[in-house]
C-alpha cells in the first residue's frame, strides 16, 4: 500500500534529484546523419569537459564512439553552431572546435581512422555541409573571420576533397547563408540567404542554380521567400523534386516545386494546415522532415506547442499522424527503412530514437543515463492558456510540485518559478527535463511560459514580439503568475522569475519594472540594450531592429527597455550567473546589473564560470549553478532546504542579513570582479 504523504513546507522537501543527477542527465544529442545503413549522431557530454563526440550505430546494432579523444565536434558559425558534421560514403567530415578546421575521417575497413585536416589553419569557420561525391567537393557554409576590421563574411563555399586546401566561394554578397543542398543527380544546388536586419525566421530567400562541371553555380535564381516570408529546410526528394517549408500562409507548411524551369507552376503546399512543420533556425542543419520515398514524407509538426510525427502522402495531399508518446521532436532524418530523430515525452528526456517502417516499432538508440527518476516523482507538463494584455491569450506549461513523500501543509501554496525561455523566438517544450524535476520534487511549482513571440503557434503569434520585446514577454510572464495565484496554485508572496539569455533580459526587466516577483535568477541575461548593439556577434547584431526598433533612431526605447535604467524601482533579490567567455551576451552585461544592485544594497549573488560560453555545458558548472540558485531562494524566503552545510554555502549572498560573511569566493566560479576587468565577447 502506498504510504501517506507527510505535510512538509514547500521548498523543503527531500528530493532524489541532486544537482549532480541533473548534470549527468544533460548529455545532449546534436546533429544526426545517415549513410549506407550507418546512423551517426553527436553527443555533448558535460562530464567530459563538454566535449562533443560523434557516435555511430552500425547496421548490426553495435554502437561506438567514432571521433577520438581530443576531438570536439562543434562549429562556431553564427556562434550557435549546428551542422558540425556530415557523413558520406563511409567517411565523416566535421568541424573541430579548438581550431575550427574541417577534418575528414575515413571509416572504411582497413583504412587509417585518424582524422585529417582538409582546410588550412586560418581563421575560417565551416558548417552545414553537403558532399558531392561526383565532383569530390564538400559544399558548406563558410564564415570568414580573417579581418579584425570588418564584420565576418559568410558565403557558400566548396572544398576540393582530392587536394583539400582553401575553399572556393560559390555564392556570396548576402549577409548570411545556410542549407546548401545538392539534388540527387548532382546537377542542382539550392541554398538559403538573408540580409540584416532579418533573422531567418523573419524572412529569407531560397535560391537554386545548375552546377557547371567544376561545381560553379550557373544562372542562380530565387525560387521562394523574401523579406516577409521565412523558408526552412530546402530538401530534394529521391526523384529530384525540391521541397521546402514556408510560412507564407501564416504557418510553416511544406511545399513542393514540380520543376525549376522559369515557367514552372508556383510551389504548392502539400498539406495545408494550421500547424508548424518548421521552427526558428537558431542553429544550422536543423531538420523536421525527410523522404522514405518520393511519395512518402515523414515529418514532425507542432500544434499548440506540442510536437507530433506524421506521414504525408504528396499525391493525396493528406497527413496521417503516427502515434507515439512523444511531444518534443527534432533533428528528423529519414531513409527508406527508418526515421531517426530526437524525441522526448512527459516521462522521458530528449534522446535519439529510431522508427522502423516495416514493424512500426520506435526504439531508443541510446539508453538514458542511470539511475532514472522514479515515475512517482515526475511532474508532467500541463498545457495552460491564460488571458494577457490586449484581450489576447498566451500559453504556458504548468508543472505542479510532485513528491510521493511530501505534501504542502494545509493552506500553503507553493513558491512558484516562472521560466522565461531564451531566443526570444524559441519555445518551451513539454518533454521531461530533469532540471524542472530538481525544483518540483522539492515543492516548487513551475510555469514555463510561451509568451507572445514564441514559436509553435503560427507567424502571427511569433510576431507579437516585433517592436515589443520587453513589453509582451514581460506582461505574459506576469499574467501567467497571476493566473496561477488566482487559482491558489502559486503563493503570490513567493513568485520567482528566472531565465537565460533573452529570457534573462525578460527576467531582469520584469524584476525592475513590475512588483509581482519577489526574487529572480538571470543566466547570462541582457541588462542594457544599447551596449548589446555594439558588443554582440554578427548573427544577432541587428536582431534588435525587429524586436525593439532601429538604433539610434529608437534610442529612447532602448533606454526604457533596459533593466539597468530602472534600478530605482527594483526591490527584489537576484542571483546572476555568467560565463566569462560568452560571445553573445558578454560579462559586462551581468556586471552592470550586479554593481547596480550592490550600490542599492539589495541582496545579490553573482557567480562567474571560467571556460563557459553562451549556455553552461560542463557538469561542474551545471551542478554549482543549481545548488547556488536553490540556496539563494532558500535564504531569501526562509526555507529550510535540506542538504546545505551552513559553514560552506555554495554562494555568498551580499547585502542579506545573517548570510555567512566568511564564505570564500568559489575558485573558477567566483564572485564577480569589477566590470572594468572584463572585455567584450570572445571571438
Amino acid at each position: 500500500m502506498p504510504h501517506a504523504q507527510q505535510p512538509v513546507p514547500c521548498g523543503a522537501w527531500n528530493s532524489p534529484v541532486a544537482s549532480a543527477l541533473v548534470a549527468a542527465d544533460s548529455v545532449r544529442i546534436g546533429d544526426i546523419a545517415l549513410d549506407r545503413g550507418d546512423i551517426y549522431w553527436s553527443e555533448m557530454r558535460p562530464a567530459d569537459n563538454a566535449r562533443n563526440v560523434i557516435v555511430r550505430r552500425a547496421p548490426n546494432g553495435t554502437i561506438a564512439d567514432i571521433t577520438p579523444p581530443g576531438c570536439n565536434v562543434r562549429t562556431r558559425v553564427h556562434e550557435y553552431g549546428g551542422g558540425a558534421f556530415t557523413a558520406s560514403n563511409a567517411a565523416i567530415y566535421f568541424s573541430n572546435y579548438d581550431d575550427q578546421r574541417l577534418y575528414r575521417q575515413d571509416l572504411r575497413p582497413g583504412s587509417d581512422p585518424t582524422p585529417q585536416p582538409i582546410t588550412p589553419p586560418v581563421d575560417m569557420r565551416y558548417a552545414d555541409a553537403a558532399v558531392c561525391e561526383r565532383r569530390r567537393l564538400l559544399i558548406c557554409v563558410r564564415e570568414d573571420h580573417t579581418s579584425a576590421w570588418r564584420e565576418p563574411v559568410n558565403s557558400i563555399a566548396a572544398i576540393d576533397l582530392r587536394r583539400g586546401g582553401a575553399a572556393r566561394v560559390l555564392a556570396s554578397g548576402r549577409d548570411f547563408y545556410s542549407n546548401p543542398r545538392l539534388s540527387p543527380n548532382g546537377e542542382w544546388l539550392v541554398w538559403l540567404s538573408w540580409n540584416h536586419p532579418n533573422m531567418p525566421w523573419d524572412g529569407c530567400e531560397l535560391w537554386a542554380a545548375q552546377l557547371a562541371p567544376d561545381g560553379t553555380p550557373q544562372n542562380p535564381r530565387r525560387v521562394a521567400g523574401g523579406p516577409s516570408e521565412s523558408i526552412f529546410q530546402p530538401e530534394w526528394s529521391p526523384e529530384g523534386a525540391l521541397h521546402f517549408a514556408s510560412d507564407r500562409s501564416g504557418w510553416w507548411n511544406i511545399y513542393r516545386c514540380e520543376n525549376l524551369t522559369p515557367d514552372a507552376p508556383a510551389a504548392a503546399a502539400l498539406c495545408p494546415m494550421n500547424a508548424e512543420f518548421a521552427m526558428p533556425a537558431w542553429a544550422l542543419g536543423m531538420s523536421t522532415y525527410g523522404f522514405a520515398s518520393d511519395r512518402r514524407i515523414i515529418c514532425a509538426y507542432a500544434q499548440s506547442g506540442i510536437w507530433r510525427i506524421g506521414e504525408i502522402d504528396p499525391d493525396a495531399r493528406a497527413l496521417r499522424e503516427i502515434p507515439t508518446p512523444f511531444n518534443d521532436i527534432g533533428a528528423m532524418r529519414v531513409s527508406p527503412d527508418h526515421a531517426v530523430f530526437t524525441a522526448g515525452s512527459p516521462a522521458q528526456p530528449l534522446t535519439i530514437m529510431r522508427h522502423d517502417f516495416a514493424t512500426g516499432a520506435t526504439q531508443p538508440l541510446r539508453s538514458a543515463p542511470e539511475p532514472r527518476l522514479d515515475s512517482r516523482y515526475i511532474s508532467q507538463a500541463q498545457p495552460i492558456e491564460f488571458p494577457t494584455d490586449g484581450t489576447k491569450t498566451a500559453h504556458a506549461f504548468y508543472y505542479p510540485p510532485t513528491n510521493p513523500d511530501c505534501a504542502p501543509p494545509d493552506g500553503e501554496a507553493p513558491p512558484t518559478i516562472v521560466i522565461s525561455h531564451g531566443g526570444p523566438t524559441s519555445a518551451a517544450a513539454a518533454s521531461f527535463d530533469m532540471r524542472k524535476q530538481f525544483w518540483t520534487t522539492r515543492g516548487f511549482a513551475i510555469v514555463d511560459v510561451n509568451y507572445g513571440g514564441s514559436s509553435g503557434y503560427g507567424r502571427e503569434y511569433r510576431q507579437r514580439l516585433n517592436g515589443n520585446w520587453g513589453v509582451v514577454d514581460v506582461a505574459d510572464c506576469v499574467h501567467a503568475a497571476r493566473h496561477l495565484a488566482a487559482q491558489g496554485l502559486a503563493d503570490p508572496q513567493r513568485l520567482i522569475i528566472r531565465g537565460s539569455s533573452a529570457g534573462g533580459f525578460t527576467t531582469l526587466l520584469a524584476l525592475a519594472t513590475r512588483s509581482d516577483f519577489r526574487a529572480g535568477a538571470s543566466y547570462y541575461g541582457i541588462s542594457e540594450l544599447e551596449a548589446l548593439t555594439r558588443d554582440t556577434h554578427k548573427f544577432e547584431s541587428r536582431y534588435l531592429d525587429t524586436l525593439v526598433g532601429p538604433f539610434p533612431q529608437c534610442a529612447d526605447i532602448y533606454a526604457d527597455r533596459s533593466a539597468i535604467n530602472h534600478i530605482d524601482s527594483l526591490s527584489a533579490p537576484m542571483i546572476i550567473m555568467q560565463g566569462l567567455d560568452d560571445p553573445v551576451v558578454p560579462p559586462s552585461q551581468a556586471e552592470l546589473m550586479v554593481n547596480a544592485l550592490r550600490q542599492k544594497g539589495l541582496p545579490v549573488a553573482y557567480l562567474t564560470f571560467a571556460g563557459e560560453q553562451h549556455g553552461f555545458r560542463k557538469a561542474e558548472s551545471i551542478t554549482r549553478a543549481l545548488d547556488a540558485e536553490l540556496y539563494f531562494y532558500a535564504r531569501v524566503f526562509g526555507i529550510d532546504a535540506p542538504g546545505f552545510d551552513p559553514s560552506d554555502p555554495p554562494v555568498r549572498i551580499e547585502n542579506l542579513p545573517d548570510d555567512n560573511p566568511n564564505s570564500a569566493p568559489n575558485s573558477g566560479q567566483s564572485d564577480a570582479p569589477n566590470s572594468q576587468s572584463k572585455g567584450g565577447p570572445a571571438r
